[in-house]
């Protein structure tokens, strides 16, 4: 069964399909295959937990480490030799040799990155599907919807469902490109790589003081396009906007050069990677004029952050692992409604607590080599999920 309509540039179709319910021994068989990847997926939760809270106290250490060497410099437009091999943190204007360009459109700019975007208007296709049972059998049923967008990337229309009305070219005329500055400085001093790639605030450019490129170009705003009516675009046509990171000199409608903080390794005239005892390395840049102080307090704050968006990760990877393992209980016992919304409540609970054991013994363990008593507080706060789910099922047994 198919419906079609259209409605303007949308269009959209729905497709039904159906199969016969699965037995038992299949959904067993099927159960068995997520055993494994569950029980894939809990080992790796470990894994993840672990090193993870040993990063994190190395990361810390050679923060710590840092803002006890570090040296701030007096001037940032003389190299003194005394600083040689040693931590450094300066702040200042960025600089570049010569401006960053893109002769096909016209445009220049002293900056330490330029960004060309290229976006086609194309077909996109979108899906929404739900299963339901019928007559003993699992159907599907899957609505196809088709829009037109502007999108950075080629769209392959062959994976649609229905190609016919919505064909999209297979490559762009024009192609996006991000054009970086050899070599740039803040002061006397000539940044590495790795500091050059943590200047990425881009921002878009306005092309309101350029002209036209091309014949077959036109600008509208903030783009260019290659559109015969901007207002009215068709399928394959493109649209062209430049976006620039660090400012690197005074413009007349950008501003004045971006300033930026730098810790890193004095090695003559360069800044370059500085090698803790910890193991870690040390290069930080951020936007703006900031003190040490204040530097290593918000590395400080990534740390935790990161720290604990890896351990919320790990808790998940343990609780999906857990689920998918007793999946097969659920399975032994769905052919009883009541029994098994039971059976599934009380899994998940489980799995939760059992999830929250696991990753608190887990971090307690990782910390036990660096804090020992936090490791001891941690460990026994590990017990208390287990504790909990105890206390709770005598109540359950006299109801």
């Amino acid at each position: 069964l198919q419906q079609f309509s259209d409605t303007g540039s949308k269009k959209e179709h729905v497709k039904i399909s159906s199969e016969a319910k699965p037995g038992f021994l299949e959904r067993l068989s099927e159960t068995s295959g997520g055993m494994l990847m569950g029980l894939v997926t809990f080992l790796l939760s470990f894994y993840l937990l672990f090193t993870n809270e040993g990063r994190a106290l190395r990361t810390a250490k050679s923060l710590d480490e840092g803002l006890s060497l570090v040296i701030p410099l007096d001037s940032i437009h003389s190299v003194s030799q005394q600083n040689e091999g040693r931590l450094v943190h300066l702040a200042g204007a960025l600089s570049t040799s010569k401006p960053l360009f893109d002769p096909s459109y016209g445009l220049s700019i002293q900056a330490v990155k330029l960004k060309r975007n290229v976006e086609m208007y194309q077909w996109v296709e979108y899906e929404d599907s739900r299963e339901y049972e019928e007559n003993g059998e699992i159907k599907k049923e899957t609505k196809y919807s088709y829009n037109t967008e502007w999108k950075s990337e080629v769209v392959n229309s062959r994976n649609f469902d229905r190609e016919i009305g919505h064909k999209n070219p297979s490559a762009m005329a024009v192609e996006s490109f991000t054009a970086v500055s050899p070599n740039v400085q803040v002061g006397s001093f000539v940044l590495s790589k790795g500091l050059v790639d943590k200047i990425d605030d881009f921002k878009q450019l306005s092309l309101s003081n350029l002209e036209d490129p091309h014949a077959d170009v036109t600008r509208g705003g903030d783009y260019f396009y290659h559109s015969e009516n901007p207002r009215r675009p068709e399928v394959g046509d493109l649209r062209v906007s430049f976006f620039y990171a660090g400012l690197s000199g005074d413009d007349p409608h950008l501003g004045s050069a971006d300033k930026v903080t730098v810790i890193a390794r004095q090695k003559g005239d360069q800044l370059v990677p500085y090698h803790t005892k910890s193991g870690d390395v040390l290069q930080i840049l951020y936007p703006g004029d900031l003190s040490v102080e204040e530097v290593f307090q918000k590395e400080h704050e990534c740390n935790t952050m990161k720290t604990w968006a890896l351990r919320a990760a790990g808790w998940l990877a343990m609780f999906v692992g857990i689920n998918l393992m007793t999946r097969i209980v659920y399975t032994l016992v769905d052919w009883f409604p009541v029994v098994r919304d039971l059976v599934n409540i009380g899994l998940k609970a489980f799995a939760f607590c059992v999830a929250s054991s696991l990753s608190l013994l887990t971090i307690s363990i990782g910390w036990l080599f660096y804090r020992p008593l936090w490791a001891l507080l941690i460990g026994l706060l590990s017990v208390v999920p287990i504790v909990v789910a105890k206390s709770r099922v005598p109540p359950k047994k006299h109801q």
